[in-house]
Formats: structure tokens, C-alpha cells, sequence
């Protein structure tokens, strides 16, 4: 067996942010084992580390028009972020000070004298909204309501907040919050589900620039007149939009098309309404910041053989430089690989999107395959890098990442057709995939494994008790075995947003019943893996020890790994190893290539 470490020794880095004077970029790598807060002065420099905590930083802002830099971070990875000012000796001022709370950052005002925030410290489940100051640390409740309300962006007279109120993942509506009379003027209405993003204000403040599906399938580019409250599209496409960042000098737009799990950057003219690419490798771009001179724009490139470092455009040549090398591992670069995108038919003549991964070298034979599923529901699996996925290739197994319906980003009907008591027309679209990797893949029908994380993991337990003649091996990590449960004991801010996409227990429990997986742990029949954070905030630990327990009492194979300093996600690499090193030899010894 390869060493899986060299794959998961790969670096990532991510949060690109220019300095005020464009003197320097900061960012956030894990170079270190835990993601922590860099800068590079130069294309030709080596970095500097900055921050030197000992939990992973989440983001990382400039104060406007200030050197500080705010910083987000949690403890135990548990996602309760408290905000903290980064001194220029790499030393912390802490500002919300309230760890049992959330906490989500707002912007800067434009004196830079004020940072806004949304936080649940009133009642766990509804988020307020509140503004501090920099210097004498004075926080003002400024919204208070029963949601989930959040800051998007300071508006640029200082004295007016663009706010947001969300009714699920994919629904919210957005307002003007004047900080003088407290009032609130909703600028978008709820007329059918819209999603309203990454919003910006154009230089005299009367309009907004935003990303948003209103009355389509996709997301587009549009304007909305603060002042009538109309909305114009500039760019609406058959695919979604992404990621729109505005130059300083207000002139230009930049956003990137999602072409199936690929990303096309995109840069904008607001004078003439025209758009301009940029070339890439294969991958995604993501969080696109402009230059302080509107001429640079830096970014996240990631995908399957290129993974995640920051790369700059210049606009006046349109060429792109590498900025960063974290990622750079020579043990596996040349080993790394590419995915096909391919289509296949599901049971009622749905057409499924997935990438799907052959092993090099691979001339004749029966393939081990490895499925895995992406959480969500409502999200997608992109050509990205994996370390797990990219390690089983080189071992000779092949990898197939589906994007069944319910996943995003091929429309709102497709996102909407596993909502509720649909629930279950998705497990049978990782079905058809098994049927189609046999016949069409050149899988071994014997040694089909399947494994997930988080909705994900759901989707794993649900194949392997409802279908599970299919599978030979599975893998959950951190997912869910029973809405009922699941609802009952997730945050209840986030319970109340799960409700729209997987129903209620009040509306459904009785079809939860008749599907959960912890009622059905008697029909498996293949070995399970199953992993999990302690700290898990959004599926509580309990939602694994459950299921265990049950197939434990059956003395059915069943390994369990649990992580006390990881939730949702595992971050620290030394956990990292320990799970994908268990989950590596799982699968070698039950479907070894």
C-alpha cells in the first residue's frame, strides 16, 4: 500500500485579501497542520506566517481602510466563531468574547470605526443583529426579530446596513437597515423561492449589483434599484453564477460561471456591459478579490490535479501567475488525476451528472469502485482536489462522485426533486449508478463500496439498509441515522432551516419512521466505518452512536472512530490521518483492488 500521508500532507490555501496600500496579500493555508493566517509581500517572496493559535482560523478581513485585520475562530472546530482583531505582532485582541454564541461577520463600516455582526447570544435560535467599535469595544443591538437574520455589507454613507433574512438555504429576502431610526426597508419580496448573493453596492449607493435566481432556474447577474426596487439582468446563463466580487473604482464585476462542477472566471464591464474569461487549469475558482487599484484580481483555484492555492489575474494582459505553492507535493503531483464528466439515466428517466475517476494505467479488468457522495443535500461535488479519492486511484481503484438530484447548480427544479417525501428517489439515483458502473464503468459488481459525509453519510446508511444486495463496503462520516433525531437535537436556528428541505417531524415523522436508517440496521448486510467530531454542532455525535450501538448489540461488523477535538469537519491533520488511514485499510481489506 502507498503512503496515504503524502496526500494528506497536500496543503491548501484559501481567503485571499489584499492590503489597503496592495503592498501585500494575506491568506489562510494549513502549511502548518492547522489552518492559520499568512501574508506574502510579493509574486517572488516566500510567505510569512502571522497568527500562531492553536485552533484554526476561519476567515480573515481587513478593517476598512486601516491595516487591522479581523479575524474569525472557533474552538474544538464546534463553529461558534468569536471575532478577534489580528495584531501586527501576530498577537489577539478578542472582540465578542462570547463562546457559547455564533458569531458571523458583517464588513467594516467605510470610517472603518465599526465592524457589524449577527449573533444567537439573545436566544440559540434566532440570530440578532449588532455593530462594534474597533477602539472602545461598545457593541449596539441594532435588530432584534424572531429569524435568521444576518449583515451582508455596510452600505458606503455609513449609516445604513444591507441586511438579509433567510428562510432556508436557498430562500431569503434582503433589506435596507438605517441605523438612525432602527427601521428596516425590504428592498426584495417573498414572491416564490429566490436566493439572494454575494451583494454590491454601487458607488452612490442607489443600486445593488447581485447574484440571484428571481423567477428563473439559474442564478444570474442583476441590478436591483434601491430607489424603485426594479430589477435589470446584466448576465443570466444556463448555469449558475458565482462568487461576485466589484473592483474598487466601481467599473468592473468579476463572478465565475459553473459549468457542471467546473468554473469559468468571468470579468465584467459595467460601462459597456461586456464579459471577458480568463484561462485555467480544470477546477474552481472561488473568492475573487480585486486589487486596491482595480486592476489585479487574486483568487482560489482548486481542482482535481491542482490543488487549492492562490492564483492573480491581470487584467490588463488577462494572464494569470500562481501566487502560492502550499499545495505544491512532488510525491503526488505527477500522480494525480482528472475526472470524466459523465451523464447516466436513472429509474424515471432522470439524466444524473457525476465525475467519475479511472485509474491510471487501466487497460482490462473488473474495477473496484469507491462512490462518494456529497453532503448537503442542497450543494454539489465539483473537480476538486481530494486527498482520499485521489490516494484510492493511485492504489488502482476507481472513484465515481455523483451529483443526484437535490444537488445544486443544474437549476431549481433538479435542486427540489428529493424535497421531503421525495427523499428516497435519491438513494434510488445512487442505484442506477451502481447499474451503470457494472455495465458501462467496468466496476466488479462484488466490490462496490460506497461512503459519504453528512447528508452524505445519510445517504450511505439509507443505500446499505434499503438496497443493500449493492454494496460491499460503506463508510459514514459524521451523518445522519434519523431525521426524527436529527431535528430533535441539531441547533435549533438550524433546525428550523432543515425543516424546508427534509419536512418536519409534526408533518413527516411518520415517513422518517418508515425511512430512517436506525429502524432498518437488521437488513445490512456489508461492514460499515463510521466517523465522527464530538463537537459536531450541526449532526450531533448522537446520530452515529446510535446506529453503532444497534449493529454493535447484532455483532455485525461495525468500527467506530470518534474525534474529541473535531466537529463537522475534521481539521486537524493528525485526526485527518487517523481517519483516512482507518478508512484505507476498511476498504483494502473488504473490496482491495
Amino acid at each position: 500500500m502507498s503512503n496515504i500521508n503524502a496526500y494528506l500532507h497536500v496543503r491548501t490555501a484559501k481567503n485571499p485579501v489584499y492590503s489597503p496600500d496592495g503592498s501585500s496579500l494575506s491568506f489562510i493555508t494549513d502549511f502548518t497542520g492547522l489552518p492559520q493566517a499568512w501574508e506574502i509581500k510579493s509574486s517572488n517572496s516566500w510567505p510569512s506566517q502571522i497568527s500562531f493559535t492553536d485552533e484554526r482560523i476561519i476567515f480573515l478581513q481587513y478593517i476598512t481602510g486601516t491595516k487591522k485585520r479581523i479575524i474569525g475562530m472557533d474552538e474544538g472546530v464546534n463553529e461558534r466563531t468569536q471575532l478577534f482583531l489580528l495584531n501586527e505582532d501576530g498577537t489577539l485582541k478578542p472582540l465578542t468574547d462570547s463562546p457559547d454564541h455564533i458569531h458571523t461577520y458583517g464588513g467594516s463600516s467605510p470610517d472603518g470605526e465599526w465592524i457589524a455582526w449577527a449573533s444567537n447570544r439573545r436566544h440559540p435560535a434566532y440570530f440578532d443583529l449588532y455593530i462594534q467599535n474597533i477602539n472602545s469595544l461598545e457593541i449596539r443591538n441594532i435588530f432584534t426579530g424572531e429569524g435568521n437574520y444576518n449583515v451582508l455589507k455596510w452600505h458606503p454613507d455609513g449609516k445604513k446596513l444591507l441586511i438579509e433574512k433567510s428562510f432556508s438555504g436557498l430562500d431569503n429576502i434582503l433589506g435596507i437597515l438605517d441605523l438612525g431610526t432602527g427601521k428596516t426597508d425590504w428592498i426584495t419580496e417573498r414572491s416564490g423561492e429566490a436566493k439572494y448573493t454575494a451583494p454590491q453596492f454601487s458607488e452612490d449607493g442607489n443600486s445593488l449589483y447581485v447574484l440571484t435566481n428571481k423567477g428563473e432556474e439559474f442564478i444570474g447577474l442583476a441590478a436591483i434599484n434601491l430607489i424603485e426596487k426594479t430589477l435589470k439582468w446584466l448576465d443570466n446563463r444556463n448555469w449558475d453564477l458565482e462568487d461576485l466580487a466589484m473592483s474598487p473604482d466601481k467599473k468592473f464585476l468579476a463572478y465565475t460561471v459553473n459549468e457542471g462542477g467546473i468554473s469559468k472566471g468571468t470579468h465584467f464591464s459595467l460601462e459597456e456591459e461586456k464579459t471577458e474569461t480568463w484561462e485555467t487549469p480544470q477546477g474552481v475558482i472561488t473568492e475573487l478579490a480585486f486589487s486596491p487599484d482595480s486592476r489585479k484580481i487574486a483568487y482560489v483555484l482548486n481542482g482535481a490535479s491542482t490543488p487549492s492555492d492562490i492564483w492573480e489575474l491581470n487584467l490588463d494582459t488577462m494572464k494569470t501567475v500562481r501566487l502560492t505553492y502550499v499545495s505544491q507535493t512532488p510525491a503526488v503531483e505527477e500522480k494525480l488525476i482528472e475526472p470524466e464528466l459523465i451523464k447516466y439515466t436513472s429509474f424515471d428517466g432522470l439524466e444524473v451528472p457525476a465525475f467519475y475517476y479511472r485509474p491510471r494505467n487501466h487497460h482490462k479488468g473488473k474495477l473496484p469502485v469507491v462512490v462518494f457522495v456529497h453532503g448537503g443535500p442542497e450543494s454539489q461535488i465539483c473537480s476538486v482536489y481530494n486527498p482520499f479519492l485521489q490516494y484510492f486511484l493511485s492504489e488502482g481503484y476507481a472513484v465515481c462522485t455523483p451529483n443526484v438530484r437535490g444537488s445544486t447548480g443544474y437549476g431549481k427544479t433538479y435542486t427540489h426533486l428529493d424535497d421531503v417525501r421525495k427523499r428516497m428517489d435519491s438513494v434510488k439515483d445512487l442505484n442506477a449508478l451502481a447499474d451503470w458502473l457494472v455495465k458501462e464503468g467496468d466496476a466488479d459488481p462484488h466490490k462496490l463500496a460506497i461512503m459519504g459525509r453528512s447528508y452524505g453519510g445519510f445517504m450511505v446508511l439509507a443505500s446499505i439498509t434499503h438496497y443493500p444486495e449493492i454494496w460491499s463496503a460503506a463508510i459514514d462520516i459524521v451523518g445522519i441515522s434519523s431525521f426524527k433525531t436529527f431535528l430533535e437535537n441539531t441547533g435549533p436556528w438550524r433546525r428550523k432551516l432543515r425543516e424546508a428541505e427534509y419536512g418536519s417531524i409534526e408533518n413527516d415523522g411518520d415517513f422518517f419512521d418508515d425511512i430512517d436508517p436506525l429502524h432498518r440496521t437488521a437488513d445490512i448486510k456489508c461492514p460499515l466505518l463510521v466517523l465522527h467530531g464530538a463537537n459536531d454542532p450541526r449532526v450531533p455525535v448522537e446520530e452515529t452512536e446510535q446506529i453503532v450501538a444497534e449493529l454493535e448489540e447484532r455483532n455485525h461488523p461495525v468500527s467506530y472512530i470518534r474525534f474529541e477535538d473535531e466537529g463537522h469537519f475534521f481539521v486537524k491533520l493528525k485526526n485527518n490521518i487517523t481517519a483516512y488511514t482507518a478508512s484505507a485499510e476498511f476498504l483494502n481489506k473488504y473490496i482491495k483492488a
